[in-house]
């Protein structure tokens, strides 16, 4: 009680915040993530696609080039919702996505944010390479240790992070 007869309110320490820091992946060994290894599996999103398609390159015949090993590409549900909504613009990236050789990966989430959708699932199973041309996935990817990243470049595919170890081209 002050003085003058106002009460005065004690300021309240707030609690400690309990902060949550992900534990790194026992894959990893030093930089190197050991559960990249042939036969890649490669995650495509839909503007890899139809870059893909702009640039005239086959996705599988192009994969096997750039890493020079055998490569099984997925899509998600979430990416082929993302395909579907664009239209009859894009029935030939949608047709691609059908391909028998592109394995499809069941979404379990709510939505169909493809990006997010991505995002999460290397973050459960490091033992992707995410094949992409969107510049704000490829940024929130980089944050992920351990996850290289497709895309296209000069009519052609290229890869970064991957370690020279597994047999990534140079660049």
């Amino acid at each position: 009680v002050s003085t003058k007869g106002k009460v005065t309110e004690q300021k309240q320490k707030p609690e400690t915040e309990v902060r949550h820091v992900d534990k790194p992946s026992s894959a990893l060994f030093f930089k190197y993530n050991t559960q990249l290894g042939p036969p890649y599996h490669v995650l495509i999103d839909t503007n890899f696609i139809n870059f893909s398609i702009r640039n005239k390159l086959d996705i599988c015949s192009s994969m096997l080039d750039t890493l020079y090993a055998k490569c099984t590409p997925y899509i998600t549900d979430c990416v082929m919702a993302e395909l579907e909504k664009l239209g009859a613009k894009y029935r030939v990236a949608l047709r691609i996505a059908k391909d028998p050789r592109i394995e499809r990966l069941i979404c379990t989430h709510k939505g169909t944010y493809a990006d997010d959708c991505l995002v999460q699932r290397v973050q459960e199973h490091k033992c992707y390479i995410v094949a992409t041309n969107d510049k704000d996935l490829r940024r929130r990817i980089r944050k992920i240790p351990g996850v290289p990243i497709m895309y296209v470049q000069q009519k052609r595919y290229s890869i970064e992070r991957m370690p020279d170890a597994f047999g990534a081209p140079r660049t």
